[in-house]
């Protein structure tokens, strides 16, 4: 097995399919994915515009919530924002989710249309992320978000954990992004909360009050839970 990191969406190879390929958006779309199927969500529905998700949880028949995010707020309208915390079994087992995000549902579909299927990665489910990985048995793509077009700190160090997971080290990592990627996550994990706070998607986390996200996203193996997106519509469902 081989690894390879991409830093932004934009640079991802033309063909993927005969890959493992794994997203990450760890503030906060990915993970708050994870919490979601951990909370009982049947399913999420991932779109890339705030309005279809609208549209599609309106017409829906059957238990649902809508989430998203505007400038890390809640839209109007919407049930939940785009926080990891919001999902309880209480509420939402057996529920549809139908979700966008400004970085981490376009990721997610652009990486579908380049022919593969997207495994949900973040921090609070690594370890089940990494036995996912080993059980494929094939080369790895660790997908980042990025912030607007932008690399993500926090990302990088969600693919370095991942890596850190598999153990894997030296002619095991494709190119000088995957070394940076496990480089970071070995630094942050003194203090990952810090370490994401300083990240200027965390900053922006702060600003929008919503510091306990940075907090949740930090969780190391939190969740026994793997995700993953395919089809048409565009939807991610537990596989473990």
């Amino acid at each position: 097995m081989r690894v390879e990191v991409i830093l932004l969406p934009r640079d991802l190879p033309a063909d993927v399919s005969e890959r493992s390929v794994v997203v990450f958006d760890v503030l906060r779309a990915t993970t708050t994915m994870t919490a979601a199927l951990a909370a009982g969500v049947a399913e999420i529905r991932v779109f890339e515009t705030l309005d279809d998700a609208a549209r599609a949880a309106k017409s829906f028949q059957g238990p649902r919530v809508l989430c998203g995010e505007h400038r890390c707020l809640p839209p109007p309208g919407f049930d939940l924002g785009n926080s990891p915390g919001g999902f309880g079994r209480d509420q939402h087992t057996g529920a549809t989710a139908f979700m966008c995000t400004t970085n981490g549902t376009r990721a997610i579909a652009a990486i579908v249309r380049n022919g593969s299927s997207a495994i949900i990665g973040s921090m609070v489910n690594r370890g089940s992320v990494a036995r996912r990985l080993e059980q494929l048995g094939r080369d790895v793509l660790l997908v980042c978000a990025g912030t607007d077009g932008a690399i993500s700190l926090e990302d990088a160090i969600g693919a370095g954990s991942v890596i850190d997971a598999l153990n894997i080290s030296g002619n095991g990592l494709i190119g000088d992004a995957s070394r940076l990627a496990v480089a970071s996550f070995h630094e942050a994990r003194r203090d990952l909360v810090a370490a994401l706070s300083d990240a200027q998607g965390g900053r922006n986390v702060i600003a929008a009050g919503l510091p306990e996200d940075i907090d949740f996203a930090a969780r190391l193996d939190e969740f026994d839970v793997v995700g993953v997106a395919s089809g048409e519509p565009l939807t991610v469902r537990r596989i473990a």
